[in-house]
């Protein structure tokens, strides 16, 4: 990192002493000599405010004394929120104030903590300060940790003090630690050799192979695999056992400020014992760290007491070889032999990698029956890619340790998360820490420790045994199923639901399920899926389908309408007019692109699926013939997710009405305009609308005065009339319903119906519409092909004279046609036709 060039001249490097002066910028390039600019630069501005403020801090202090001292940003030192810290070098230290910051919840930016090698004057003056090179050179005075930590701007000045005043007691402790580990490492070595002479006298109670394993861990332990924290001597009573005056060491001090609750053996102590702390180490990683118990013996190999070791495992032993670490090793070899197996072969060395999967707190911790039978279960769930829960209760009640097995591909975030809270919720804990492990292999596996209540300290200091009731096989298995539906992936719920399904082919569901992006996936449920893919399988290039629904948990009003498209993808300007020609308004839009691949012929399909938010107005639901659309349609969403996940049977409807007159706007078939609204207001399906539309138009051709908005808004606003009117031309043409009686009774209906109308306009245009259907003759709505399907044109003969908007001459007969996407008017003044065809620009008056 470039440094600063601002010390020659600063008023403050003339008040340091002359050879701590003359080396000073050297110094500060040391200072910074490991922070990469590209990860600081944005967030700690003025470099040398920090390296002044260090070396200020540092101008005075005896050695065995730490000096810290927090920066807030409104304290005027130019450093923001900010800690530092002058110290003795020891080991442990810049890790130690790293954890307990983040313990706290403080977030740190940056941490600087070169080591320089220092002279200090009797009273403790800095006099002179070089770089601690990695090969050792450099200065010959004390070695010296400074450490800055830069914290982020927004900490508050609460935890800023909080910070304050917790940091010299985690440099105490580092102190203590670091004082007392040789004497410990010493107490360690010295138990090896004594559990050595016992395992060799064998004069005891306990077996002499257990005895040299226990001698053998210490010493593993010792070698770099156990950083010691503390340790205790018990002396063994007649109900109990009592700490030994003046045994203690590191944390474990009476005057050492945190009380990690040293467990409670009681008379009957073991040859070996480990629990995990309740309190999180203040020194070192900010992790629960191990109690381990080794009894003492005396000289007959009868047990007086216990030697109580604190510490936190390595990283090198959490990833040692099991057959290498002393007491597992053995106790792994007779579960692979008990099981049957030869430890070179294929299934013992299976076995061997689902035991080195094992925290080693649980290898430590459980007997050798307990490990082959959870090994066993563990190699059976690769095969089957089930979900298995393990549960070991701690022996003093302080947590429920819990293995879950699964497979790989299934663990993420969210079931981890998911997985912490049932076991919490289920196991009554208070609090949950895991750590997980995701390799090659088939399976992760995840160890949650459930720390429990009830584990409070005693007024001696130690936690009681008792605290978590028996967890019995029928409540194991009962969270072990919650677990596995936990973490059941989308997919997993999509196969179980096609497995019922006589419609869908497994293989045609997968290739869906892979295609379909992960927004779908949040947003809809499997058996959804299983509808939608029914009803894209249907679809070829061009192809559209159409589900209209509601949801149980929704307003009034709101509506989903789901478009499938078979090919490209298309603007929600093509969909938007015809929605809004329907009467409803559009809110929200999510599309869902699905790119199938696998085809036969190598190539990729496309799929879409646009899911819009429809609001239906108050008004329209109030106006409407039918008053309950929103229950139908709920109804009707209720029905179209079929078990089998097929493409539901349609039932008529306003579900089916809508998709109809949508399917037959967006092909051209009908005209996207405000008429078709009638489909939701007076229940008329889509070809009925389009029966009024045809009788609209012509009435524009007979130079009606009302333009085809007004026509069209009376309509709407008489729904109830624009139904009589469509039943009304059923009971004249159509030869199934036709019935004269029918439609004098359908005609006196609606003439009772314009009586009641107040406004002259709206008189006017329904009777013009009474009118023109009583003067049709003829009409070819009712002809069909041979295939039952409609003509694309709507003809109606009408007689003229009867007509009385029309204005003279008057024809004698009269055919007009109607089609999205043609008009012509047929004249006759008789009963022979004359003329041609002509062609007119005229769209609004052609006739």
């Amino acid at each position: 990192m470039t440094v600063s060039s601002e010390l020659s001249g600063a008023a403050w490097v003339a008040e340091l002493p002359e050879a701590l002066r003359s080396d000073l910028g050297a110094l500060e390039e040391a200072y910074f000599r490991h922070v990469d600019a590209s990860d600081v630069d944005c967030v700690i501005t003025g470099i040398t405010q920090i390296f002044r403020r260090h070396v200020e801090l540092a101008m005075l202090r005896r050695p065995g004394r730490a000096l810290v001292r927090v920066y807030h940003p409104e304290d005027g030192s130019g450093l923001g929120a900010a800690v530092q810290l002058v110290s003795d070098d020891m080991p442990l230290l810049v890790e130690s104030i790293s954890s307990s910051l983040s313990r706290m919840g403080a977030s740190v930016s940056e941490v600087i903590h070169p080591i320089f090698e220092v002279h200090r004057d009797t009273e403790g003056q800095l006099t002179d300060a070089k770089p601690r090179e990695v090969d050792g050179t450099g200065g010959t005075g004390l070695r010296e940790s400074w450490m800055h930590v830069q914290l982020h701007p927004s900490t508050s000045s609460e935890l800023l003090e909080r910070i304050e005043a917790a940091m010299p007691d985690v440099v105490a402790d580092v102190r203590q630690v670091v004082d007392d580990t040789a004497a410990i490492r010493e107490t360690q070595r010295t138990l090896a050799d004594d559990l050595d002479r016992a395992a060799t006298a064998g004069n005891g109670s306990l077996p002499s192979i257990d005895l040299a394993d226990c001698a053998s861990l210490m010493r593993w332990l010792a070698k770099g695999h156990f950083t010691i924290l503390g340790y205790a001597r018990y002396r063994r009573t007649a109900a109990a056992t009592e700490v030994v005056p003046d045994s203690c060491l590191g944390v474990l001090r009476p005057d050492v400020g945190t009380d990690f609750r040293v467990p409670a053996t009681g008379a009957d102590i073991p040859l070996l014992l480990m629990t995990q702390g309740l309190v999180p180490a203040t020194v070192h990683r900010s992790v629960y760290p191990y109690f381990i118990g080794v009894a003492e013996l005396d000289t007959s190999g009868a047990v007086i007491g216990q030697h109580l070791f604190l510490g936190v495992f390595t990283v090198t032993a959490m990833h040692e070889n099991v057959l290498d670490i002393p007491v597992i090793s053995r106790r792994v070899r007779t579960v692979i032999e008990e099981s049957g197996f030869d430890l070179d072969s294929f299934s013992g060395q299976a076995m061997l990698e689902v035991v080195q999967s094992f925290p080693r707190t649980e290898l430590f911790s459980s007997d050798t029956e307990t490990l082959r039978r959870t090994a066993t279960a563990v190699l059976n769930v690769g095969l089957r890619r089930q979900v298995r829960l393990f549960l070991r209760t701690d022996t003093f009640g302080r947590f429920v340790a819990a293995m879950v097995y699964l497979p790989r591909d299934r663990y993420t975030t969210r079931v981890r998360l998911e997985m912490q809270d049932i076991l919490v919720r289920e196991l009554g804990g208070v609090s949950i820490d895991y750590s997980a492990r995701v390799s090659e292999s088939e399976l992760a596996s995840v160890y949650f420790t459930v720390r429990m209540p009830g584990a409070d300290a005693d007024a001696a200091g130690s936690a009681q045994a008792g605290a978590v009731p028996e967890i019995s096989e029928t409540d194991r298995r009962r969270i072990q199923n919650l677990l596995a539906e936990a973490s059941h992936t989308w997919d997993d719920y999509l196969n179980e639901a096609v497995s019922t399904s006589t419609v869908l082919d497994p293989g045609v569901v997968r290739r869906y399920a892979a295609a379909f992006p992960e927004s779908y996936k949040q947003d809809f449920p499997p058996r959804r899926a299983l509808a939608d893919i029914a009803r894209l399988e249907q679809l070829s290039e061009g192809d559209i389908d159409q589900y209209l629904y509601r949801r149980a948990d929704s307003g009034a009003g709101s509506w989903r309408f789901t478009l499938y498209i078979g090919g490209a993808g298309i603007s929600l300007s093509q969909v938007l007019p015809v929605l809004q020609s329907l009467g409803v308004e559009v809110v929200d839009e999510r599309p869902y692109r699905i790119e199938l691949d696998g085809a036969a012929d190598g190539d990729r399909s496309e799929r879409w699926i646009y899911d819009f938010g429809l609001l239906a107005r108050p008004e329209l639901l109030r106006g409407a013939v039918d008053q309950d659309l929103d229950a139908e349609l709920l109804e009707a969403a209720r029905d179209g997710l079929t078990v089998a996940g097929a493409v539901e049977t349609r039932t008529s409807g306003v579900r089916e009405r809508f998709i109809e007159a949508f399917e037959a706007t967006w092909f051209g078939r009908a005209e996207a305009d405000g008429l078709n609204e009638l489909v939701l207001r007076a229940g008329l399906p889509w070809r009925e609308v389009a029966v009024l539309r045809t009788y609209a138009k012509y009435l524009q051709q007979a130079d009606f005065p009302y333009s085809q908005a007004n026509i069209a808004r009376v309509l709407l606003a008489y729904p109830d009339a624009a139904r009589l009117f469509a039943q009304l031309f059923a009971a004249h043409f159509d030869p199934e319903a036709h019935s004269a009686e029918r439609a004098a009774e359908l005609e006196e209906q609606v003439r009772k119906r314009i009586d009641q109308v107040v406004s002259l306009d709206a008189d006017r245009i329904l009777r013009a519409f009474l009118g023109l259907i009583a003067a049709t003759l003829r009409t070819n709505y009712y002809v069909t092909d041979a295939a039952g399907t409609p003509r694309e044109f709507l003809a109606i003969k009408v007689e003229p004279q009867q007509i009385v908007e029309l204005p003279q001459p008057r024809p004698r007969f009269e055919i007009f046609v109607y089609s999205p996407r043609v008009e012509g008017v047929h004249l006759r003044f008789g009963a022979v036709a004359r003329g041609g065809l002509r062609w007119s620009d005229r769209l609004e008056d052609f006739r």
